[in-house]
């Protein structure tokens, strides 16, 4: 059974993994709906429905009916269906109409994540942020008919900036171990371009990290989208890491990030939804990540903690991947804000009991000075 998270200061539940519902579009009624059912009864509760496509509205519909509360719909403002297509927008009088058929072709008279759709451009967000656009989200929430605001991007500027407002509760991220070494940039076909490639590349972005630790600093809730990179990183030929990382290993490398409530893979195909639910019952070794990420030359991840958990076992039971985690949100604020000091202090083992053993170093994939970081964090929490 999937695990559930909590939706960071909403306190919705959603399960840990969920669906991305553009792979249904197109796809026969009867397999979509069974597709859905499926992953619900294994604990898979929160879908995004990005696409304004009708049908696969109507199907999301058909999968739920019966079981509305079980579900979390997270439903794009800014989209509509015309002329047979998708279509983005920042007219308030299509955003108003493409919500009122958003609910009406699903079949609901609220959606729980109101996700403002595809900001990645300063300008875009001024737009959206200065004008009727937020208003009309802000009255949509405040009269229930939305449970939360939500706004979806893959530029991490401009996600910060959104999780900064206040205004924003979820922020829906593409993230993956190929994207989050790549710079902020307004244009998202960088992400995956060659070229963006070509030179070596070294640890995390470092807006991308800021992003992460700001939305767990603010208790935002993240959910993933593009954890397999389109794909490609499921294939050693198309990968730009030029190896192939199992669907496992690329849910398991997002759940590890900070503020990730779910995951939310496109499913095409009855197969591709097995390898999702295998995710539940899958051991540490399947889960694993770091083997690949650190096996790489030209692009490394050294000295920069990714939460991977090899440093465990702790002989004094020191959770070093979470004591790491706390101490870089207080290097984001340069003080220590009040969450990094609560959920430091409400850990078992804190960095001070540290007895310099070394045992986590000799077993870190990433040649993290482990012994220097608890030292730092003892210093910063003051145990």
């Amino acid at each position: 059974m999937i695990k559930q998270r909590t939706l960071g200061r909403t306190g919705i539940l959603v399960g840990e993994i969920g669906l991305g519902c553009e792979g249904f579009m197109g796809m026969p009624s009867e397999q979509a709906v069974a597709l859905i059912r499926r992953g619900i009864k294994a604990g898979m509760n929160c879908f995004d429905m990005f696409t304004s496509n009708p049908e696969a509205r109507k199907n999301l519909g058909i999968a739920i009916a019966g079981q509305r509360e079980k579900v979390v719909i997270q439903g794009h403002l800014c989209t509509v269906w015309e002329n047979g297509q998708y279509k983005r927008t920042r007219n308030i009088d299509e955003v108003k109409r493409g919500f009122d058929e958003l609910c009406s072709q699903i079949g609901t008279d609220y959606i729980d994540i109101g996700m403002i759709h595809f900001v990645d451009g300063q300008k875009d967000y001024d737009e959206v942020f200065g004008g009727p656009i937020i208003e009309y989200a802000k009255q949509l929430k405040q009269q229930g008919r939305i449970r939360c605001i939500g706004m979806s991007s893959h530029n991490p500027v401009i996600a910060r900036q959104a999780a900064e407002s206040g205004l924003i509760d979820v922020i829906m991220f593409s993230s993956n171990p190929c994207y989050d070494m790549q710079p902020a940039s307004e244009d998202l076909n960088r992400m995956w371009a060659d070229e963006s490639y070509a030179n070596p590349l070294c640890n995390m972005d470092p807006d991308r990290q800021a992003l992460f630790e700001v939305c767990e600093r603010e208790n935002v809730a993240i959910t993933v989208m593009k954890p397999y990179g389109g794909g490609d990183l499921l294939d050693g030929k198309m990968s730009p890491f030029g190896v192939a990382f199992t669907p496992i290993q690329c849910l398991h490398y997002c759940l590890t990030r900070p503020a990730v409530a779910t995951v939310l893979p496109g499913i095409h195909s009855d197969a591709e939804m097995d390898a999702v639910l295998a995710y539940p019952t899958a051991t540490p070794q399947q889960r694993d990540y770091s083997g690949v990420l650190s096996s790489m030359t030209k692009f490394t991840f050294t000295g920069h903690c990714m939460y991977c958990g090899h440093c465990a076992p702790c002989p004094v039971g020191i959770d070093v991947a979470s004591v790491n985690k706390y101490f870089n949100l207080t290097e984001a604020q340069g003080f220590v804000p009040e969450t990094a000091a609560q959920h430091y202090a409400v850990l078992e083992h804190h960095a001070g009991e540290c007895i310099a053993c070394g045992a986590c170093e000799s077993r870190c994939p990433f040649d993290v000075p482990i012994m220097q970081y608890m030292q730092r964090a003892k210093e910063r929490f003051g145990e």
